[in-house]
């Protein structure tokens, strides 16, 4: 069979195909997520609210706009950002269980919340929702820089991994130090936070999120060529002319910006960014850029979504944090990579 660049005609046909049915997929979860609930809505009455904007003044109507619609296109949104974002990170050290969760940028945020919680409220009756979105999204990016600063000064990438995670241990220390002098309403609001929820997403930060994301994504995919070539080595990557100082740090601010944006709306939703960029590729059969990058998107779409709806309909009316849900799915997929690798003598 005739080959181009390597890549045959019939991989093609298959990654096309499994893009495809990724999107079903995400429009199955929608559909399905949208009309489950306290209040169940049948799908023809969905397609009306939605395409034609009827019965605005029927309880569904407000459902679906105001509540269920926004929280899962955040769903999706997110958890295709956090899937992106662990795939960059794992194509940048290489190693299959790196991730935002993993290297810290998850509990960066965690402490510029805490930090802001304990601080503001003990000077305000309240916290405005965009001073916790800034405080998260600077947490995040703070604690990715310095990751990218140690990157400037460290050659190994199993070390930078490390760096990364004892990063993560130190952010998680000063927050539990932080903890001690705060109120116990306090306590209360930054565990909530931390335990991950799309519920609380309204329009305007979708809005805005959704334009730093796929502003990030497009980034993303005008470095499918130079992501292509470092998968194959770093020397090779230099023998193509890819400015690899320059890539890298492109590779780490990218995904800095997609993990950071999914924290400051949603808390720490753990393990999507390490486990959903491995079921797409397997999906796949192929790490290529520019199929995986879609691919990570829509898995990660799907993936959340799902987590969603049974983070708030398994034990309804009481909901789960949908951080949880996501670590009961995600984290057996980690460990069945580290046996694996483990047995194929890479660990």
């Amino acid at each position: 069979m005739m080959k181009t660049d390597g890549f045959s005609q019939a991989k093609k046909s298959r990654c096309v195909l499994t893009l495809l049915i990724m999107a079903l997929a995400v429009v199955f979860a929608f559909i399905m997520s949208i009309g489950t609930g306290s209040v169940s809505i049948a799908p023809l009455d969905i397609f009306r609210i939605i395409f034609s904007g009827a019965a605005q003044n029927s309880a569904e109507y407000g459902v679906i706009m105001n509540i269920r619609m926004p929280r899962l296109l955040a769903a999706g949104l997110l958890g295709g950002a956090l899937s992106v974002s662990g795939y960059l990170l794992q194509s940048f050290f290489r190693n299959p269980i790196a991730g935002p969760f993993v290297l810290g940028i998850s509990s960066g945020a965690r402490l510029a919340v805490g930090f802001t919680l304990i601080v503001m409220l003990n000077r305000f009756s309240r916290v405005h929702t965009s001073v916790m979105l800034t405080a998260a999204f600077v947490g995040a990016m703070l604690s990715m820089a310095f990751v990218l600063l140690c990157s400037k000064r460290v050659s190994g990438m199993p070390m930078l991994l490390v760096i990364g995670i004892m990063t993560g241990y130190i952010c998680s220390a000063i927050t539990d130090f932080l903890i001690v002098f705060a109120k116990e309403s306090h306590i209360v609001d930054l565990a909530a936070w931390s335990m991950g929820s799309f519920s609380g997403v309204k329009w305007r930060e979708l809005s805005a999120a959704s334009i730093v994301v796929f502003a990030a994504l497009a980034a993303a995919l005008a470095l499918c060529k130079p992501i292509d070539a470092y998968q194959m080595g770093e020397g090779y990557a230099k023998s193509l002319g890819v400015n690899v100082k320059l890539f890298r740090t492109s590779l780490i601010i990218i995904s800095g910006v997609l993990s950071g944006t999914a924290a400051a709306l949603a808390g720490i939703v753990s393990f999507v960014g390490v486990a959903v960029p491995h079921i797409a590729r397997l999906t796949l059969g192929t790490a290529k850029p520019i199929y995986a990058i879609p691919a990570c998107f829509l898995c990660g779409c799907a993936f959340c979504m799902f987590c969603d709806l049974i983070a708030r309909t398994l034990f309804a009316p009481s909901e789960i944090a949908v951080g949880a849900v996501t670590a009961v799915f995600g984290a057996p997929i980690v460990i069945w990579l580290l046996v694996k690798r483990h047995r194929g003598g890479t660990a």
